[in-house]
């Protein structure tokens, strides 16, 4: 375990640090405009970080002591299914939930 003194130390600093990180981007280019390249880019960034956050839980989740788990994988595939058919983001969480608990229903 950290003792309090360096959580104490380490937490502002990294506090400063990310306020640092964000206004160097934000800050120093809030008024201008951005180039139409970048703009591009930074449209997909939802599309990028998400799948990053989901995978670990679905391919190793915890839950299973980090073995790939069936009931997870169909849940993850119907998600993915609902939401490109009716582009609809909670019709995608509710099929994907859905599934989910059917599926360990059935499996026990």
């Amino acid at each position: 375990m950290i003792d309090k003194a360096q959580l104490w130390t380490v937490m502002p600093l990294m506090a400063v640090g990310t306020y640092l990180i964000r206004f160097s981007f934000l800050g120093m280019l809030g008024n201008r405009p951005l180039p139409a390249w970048l703009t591009r880019a930074l449209r997909y960034t939802a599309v990028a970080v998400l799948p990053a956050l989901v995978a670990p839980g679905v391919l190793w989740p915890a839950a299973t002591g980090g073995q790939t788990d069936p009931a997870r994988l169909a849940a993850a595939v119907m998600t993915l299914l609902v939401g490109v058919i009716t582009r609809s983001v909670l019709g995608a969480i509710i099929g994907g939930a859905v599934t989910l608990y059917a599926c360990l229903a059935l499996v026990g």
